[in-house]
């Protein structure tokens, strides 16, 4: 198998997965909508593109991690997208978050032309990503994920083979993403409880990170909760925002009661309405603390 690949995105994941690739003996030309993005990436051995389809060679694989559906759309069926020219054998590695609608909407585009769609979102902050701590999820026919799996490993650690239905993995990326807001909904309620009670909300987080929820959500987004530290953003707010309507959005469309997802949806909406979308999402929990009084 050739070690080349194309790889289209490159912000805070795109950057320290390309360097990654990088390290594992990859070839990677790399294109990115705003040129000065891809300096630390050719410095380190990629080749930069001016033009999108110059990223990518025919039966070859392709790499996109872009910002939300309409983004992926245009690269891959835009009037300079890649579809046609990926062409047969090619594989499209989708690692965005975006609607199971968009991947099998992407695979059938496609499967016209001969190509393969595996979506492969991913688990992990950029600091996970850099470290190759990243998890990662497949789905998509079986002898393309196979082909891709090297690559996948090359930046993660671990790779979930979730189905070889197109969207399947993007619904395990939305659902995870949406038991996270819930957890930092949960982890300011229970801090605030804290803090309401005299006791310090910093040690409310480092007792139930160690015992009863020692895992990462709550140590990493545990701490910036109970610090009341939401910047500089790892994940920006107004992206959790667009996730959240992608779950409730699934959940509509297979009439499946998600009350929960409802609750912190109101809280990502009403962050962006204080003008906070830029902070990183665990700022959603500022409305907890502004209801109990303690900002």
């Amino acid at each position: 198998m050739t070690k080349e690949v194309g790889f289209i995105g490159l912000g805070n994941m795109g950057q320290p997965m390309v360097l990654n690739l990088l390290k594992a003996g990859y070839t990677v030309k790399v294109y990115n909508r705003t040129p000065s993005k891809a300096v630390a990436v050719v410095e380190a051995g990629a080749q930069q593109v001016n033009k999108l389809c110059d990223a990518v060679t025919t039966g070859g694989i392709v790499i996109t991690m872009v910002s939300n559906d309409q983004a992926l759309e245009e690269i891959v069926l835009g009037p300079d997208g890649f579809a046609q020219k990926l062409g047969a054998g090619g594989i499209h590695l989708s690692m965005s978050t975006v609607s199971p609608e968009t991947s099998k909407k992407l695979a059938a585009s496609h499967q016209q032309h001969g190509s393969y769609l595996v979506a492969s979102p991913v688990f992990g902050r950029p600091e996970a990503a850099a470290a190759q701590k990243l998890n990662i999820l497949s789905s998509g026919p079986l002898e393309a994920k196979e082909r891709v799996k090297p690559v996948q490993e090359a930046l993660g650690q671990r790779v979930f083979d979730i189905s070889e239905e197109p969207g399947a993995a993007n619904v395990i990326k939305l659902g995870g993403n949406f038991m996270i807001m819930a957890a930092m909904e949960a982890m300011a309620e229970s801090f605030n409880l804290a803090e309401k009670n005299g006791i310090d909300r910093e040690l409310a987080a480092e007792v139930y990170a160690s015992t009863l929820f020692n895992c990462t959500v709550y140590q990493g987004y545990g701490q910036m909760i109970a610090k009341k530290r939401f910047e500089p953003a790892g994940f920006q707010l107004s992206l959790g925002l667009k996730d959240c309507n992608l779950v409730l959005d699934e959940a509509n469309a297979t009439k499946t009661p998600m009350p929960l997802a409802n609750l912190v949806h109101n809280r990502l909406l009403a962050s962006v309405t204080k003008g906070r979308e830029n902070q990183d999402w665990s700022a959603l929990t500022r409305i907890s603390m502004e209801e109990a009084g303690l900002e």
